[in-house]
Parts: C-alpha cells; structure tokens; sequence
C-alpha cells in the first residue's frame, strides 16, 4: 500500500507539471496532440476535444506531446497557426516556465495545508526558522552556560543586531570573532553577557565537514507544535518554498563542484522508499516530502539541459538576444547529448540506489 502511495504521489506531482505546460500552451492557442502520466505502452486513452488523455505502463514520469514540439524528434517541426513552432520566444519561454511553476505552487498548497493542521518540528522543513530564540538545554561545554546564561533566558540581541528566531543566532555567530556580546531577557529584564564560541568540526546539510562557531545551547522546545494563521501559514508557505528551493540549487551546485559525491545522489527508487516510509509516517510527514518533491521536479527541470525544460528556455533566449533561431542541427545534437546526460543521471541514480538497498 505504501509503495502505491508512493507512485501515486509521483503520479499527482507529473500531472501538475505538464498540466502547467498543457495550459499555458492552450492558452497561446498551441494544440495539445498527447497529454500522458507515465512512458511507454498506453493502458488508457480517452480524447478529449483534440487532446488524447493517457495513462501508461511506467508511471515514472510523463509529458505533453504539442503540435510542432518533439523532444524525441526536434527537427519535426510545423507551422501551422496552431504549432508551438509557430509562437514567439517569449511565449515559448512563458509555455516551458508553466510546468516548474505548477510544482512550486503545489509545494506551496502543501506548505500552506501543512501550517493549518498545526506543524510538528520536522527536518523537512526549517523550523528554526518559527522558534523562540529562547535557551532550553545546554551542552556539557557550554561557553554561554559557562559566561552565566540560564534555562528560560530569552536572546534578544547578538552585537546589537535583534534576533527574532533560533535560527538567526547561529547565522550570527558565523559572522564574528571573540567576545560576542549576547542581550538577553531573563525576568523581565535585558541583561548583557560576552561569550567567546568554541570552534568545532561539525557536518552540515550536505554531509560535507565545516568548522562551525558554537556556544552550545539547544532551543526551548515546549510541545513541539507549531501553529499558524491562515496569513502566518501564507508566510510559512512562501519561505519553505523559496528554503526548499535553495538547498535544491546548492545541492545541485555541490554535485556539479564534486562537493558532495555523486554516490550521495538518489533516482526514483530512492524517491518512492522515501515516499512510503514518509506515509507510514502520517500524513503530515507525507505532505511535507511530497512538497519536498514537488520543488524538486520544478528546479531540476530548470537546469539548462537539452531535453529539459530548461535547455529549451536557453534556446529560446538566444533566440531573443541574437534575433535569430538556433541552428537545427545544433539543436538535435544537443538535445542528443542532453538525452545522454538525463539517461546517465537516472543510471547512476539508479546504481546508487540499488547499492544502498543491498548494503
């Protein structure tokens, strides 16, 4: 039953995206030849006006098929008034951008359901961010316990500047040396204390091992609930959205660089594990790995890939800077390559997740 949920979360967040596609493309007036869930042999098809509506045999991905418009053929083209061939770069552009922009608004809906049921703190989204920058714990070498701060006591201020969350005073500690001068709010009153951070190796989001500064303290919890307003959730729902984003380019970026291992990348068999031990985890912890998801597919079919979203946005703004339409054959040949590269990423995906289900 999980690894069903899986495979229809998939299923769900492939429909939004070539479902932003399929409008926009209606909405500049391209015809619609194919609108699938899923490769290969069709199992369903109904058509609907000038669209046939498919679902078939391999549920892990899908597409929309335009008049003039073939990532399996680019040199097929058509200049009918009804032809993606036809439309100008920028309508292009807007065509391509609607499909990740579907995947970024779903996270957003989920984010924004997610703050409304009443959020437990989970490593999947950044909840440090919505916590009181208020002391519950110390370490056993804790330079602020050390420099006489206490359980309960509020910071208020490092160096002057207001700190507003748990997580704006570690960003602050990075940014200075010896003595930081932490304000902090113990029975109604601002008291000031200096304290000189230890300096310790630590691994951070991405594995990779940095030197971070700590002056050992742990936040104070409470009931480890989280609660928002609908104008609150619309907030929380923009910054995980935008927070989630982020840490997806910079991992891409820390793959690209060698930062990161590539043995450390996942394909769609790590995705759909991930998803149903997410569902056995409730469906709170499902909501927010399938937003998770969601941005995901909305920035990797951004990278500027031939063959990919992406790819096709930076054929079209070369179109607009030089005023002229790419070569063809430089087109089919990139977007050969580009096929190369998306096959050998799935591969490599694959064979890493093959090697961490086997140990």
């Amino acid at each position: 039953m999980s690894i069903f949920i899986a495979l229809l979360v998939l299923s769900f967040l492939i429909f939004f995206h070539e479902l932003g596609h399929f409008l926009m493309a209606r909405f500049f007036g391209v015809k619609v030849d194919v609108f699938s869930i899923g490769f290969g042999k069709r199992l369903f098809t109904k058509k609907i006006g000038d669209t046939e509506w498919s679902i078939s045999i391999i549920p892990l991905g899908g597409y929309v098929k335009m008049k003039g418009q073939d990532d399996g053929n680019p040199l097929d083209k058509n200049y009918d008034s009804d032809s993606y061939t036809t439309k100008k770069p920028w309508q292009k552009i807007l065509i391509l951008l609607a499909g990740p922009f579907a995947n970024f608004f779903v996270a957003f809906i989920l984010y924004f359901t997610a703050s409304q049921m009443g959020t437990y703190l989970s490593p999947l989204f950044n909840y440090a961010h919505y916590i009181q920058p208020t002391i519950g714990a110390f370490s056993s070498d804790s330079p602020a316990k050390e420099a006489g701060l206490k359980e309960g006591d509020r910071i208020v201020k490092i160096n002057g500047i207001e700190i507003k969350n748990w997580d704006s005073i570690g960003k602050s500690i990075q940014k200075y040396n010896r003595n930081i001068e932490f304000t902090i709010l113990r029975d109604n009153r601002e008291l000031k204390f200096n304290i000189t951070p230890l300096i310790k190796e630590q691994k951070n989001k991405f594995g990779e091992s940095i030197k971070r500064k700590i002056i050992g303290i742990a936040p104070k919890i409470g009931d480890n609930l989280l609660k928002f307003s609908p104008i609150d959730g619309i907030v929380f729902a923009y910054n995980e959205t935008i927070y989630a984003s982020t840490m997806i380019f910079k991992s891409v970026e820390k793959l690209i660089t060698g930062s990161v291992p590539a043995n450390q990348m996942g394909g769609v068999i790590s995705i759909v594990d991930i998803t149903s031990k997410a569902s056995q985890s409730g469906l709170l912890a499902l909501i927010f790995f399938t937003a998770l998801i969601s941005v995901n597919l909305g920035v990797l079919n951004l990278l500027p890939i031939p063959a990919l979203d992406g790819g096709h946005i930076m054929f079209n703004l070369y179109e607009i800077i030089t005023r002229k339409a790419p070569s063809e054959k430089i087109m089919y040949r990139l977007t050969i390559v580009g096929w190369g590269i998306l096959l050998s990423l799935m591969l490599l995906g694959i064979y890493n997740d093959l090697n961490r289900l086997l140990g």
